[in-house]
């Protein structure tokens, strides 16, 4: 088999994730305390007990998404002598998945991708006034379609961008709420099977978001990135990027660039990988595998007994 493991983004998080972990695994309450004191929070506490709506607010849900994806790095590590560097061909992860991926790789230090993502979460809620922008998910429409129908959306000021292109007929768009709404009712004239609004706070990844990007400039500037231990397949590109310098400019890029997920598995899969394996919170990832390639295998480790699981496998 040729694996490579990839990381959730936003979306995934639900109270008592990583719960299990912390009860069953020592080097999992390492780094969910890790992650506690980088940002002098008890962000573990959020994860386990809730509530629901502040484990949502995107300053919160976005570290705590990486912690559990690093918690589960670490108890493969250990428990299962099993390391990215000797068995994944590539990392990558969905939006902020992709510090995860970092992270795993030894680019980024736990502690840094923590405070590096609570600063993403803040500066990502503030760049728009709530109620501004919007999201919306295009169903049965491929990214070409999505990009036009955002362009022809757009005027008058208002902005709309295809803001991820997730999987074959799954494409969503960002931007001004009443850009997205036309999006909408558009989508709905060209032959889209369903097309609603999201319930996120903001309108990532599109240009309105560019406040945000100028946040993560002044601080990914300040943090060490070392050359990953394998390949990272970055948003924006949907190419391979190893380069610390690289690395920086292209998370920058990413807060305003479309997440171009479905080309990134492609990627992978063209360079005979086989298998994704889906580290961290939920099954999203493993769901898009599976209708992004047939051919690709999609196994999501999340839990303990998922972790038990899939070290039988290997």
């Amino acid at each position: 088999m040729s694996w490579a493991y990839v990381f959730p983004g936003q979306g995934s998080q639900t109270v008592g994730m990583g719960k299990e972990l912390a009860a069953a695994f020592a080097e999992a309450r390492e780094i969910f305390q890790e992650v506690d004191e980088a940002l002098k929070q008890k962000l573990s506490a959020l994860m386990f007990e809730g509530p629901q709506d502040t484990l949502t607010l995107t300053e919160n849900a976005q570290p705590a998404l990486m912690a559990v994806s690093m918690a589960v790095v670490k108890v493969l590590e250990k428990q299962g002598n099993l390391s990215i560097r000797n068995t994944a061909r590539y990392v990558a992860g969905h939006s902020l998945g992709e510090y995860s991926a970092l992270a795993a790789a030894g680019s980024l230090t736990v502690s840094d991708a923590a405070r590096l993502l609570k600063t993403r979460g803040q500066a990502m809620q503030k760049a728009v006034p709530v109620g501004v922008g919007a999201m919306a998910a295009l169903l049965g429409l491929d990214v070409d379609q999505a990009q036009e129908i955002a362009s022809e959306a757009s005027g008058g000021g208002e902005i709309c961008a295809a803001a991820n292109d997730n999987a074959p007929g799954q494409v969503v768009v960002s931007g001004h709420k009443a850009a997205v709404e036309r999006a909408i009712e558009l989508a709905k004239t060209k032959g889209a099977k369903r097309a609603m609004l999201l319930p996120v706070s903001a309108p990532f990844h599109c240009p309105l978001m560019k406040p945000a990007a100028d946040v993560m400039a002044d601080a990914l500037a300040k943090v060490t990135i070392k050359s990953p231990a394998v390949p990272v397949i970055a948003n924006v590109t949907a190419a391979t990027v190893i380069d610390p310098d690289e690395i920086r400019r292209l998370l920058v890029e990413q807060v305003t660039g479309m997440v171009r997920w479905r080309e990134s598995v492609h990627v992978m899969k063209d360079a005979g990988v086989d298998t994704l394996i889906e580290l961290g919170a939920g099954k999203v990832l493993s769901g898009l595998t599976k209708r992004i390639n047939a051919e690709l295998v999609g196994i999501s480790v999340g839990t303990p007994q998922d972790i038990e699981d899939f070290l039988k496998r290997k």
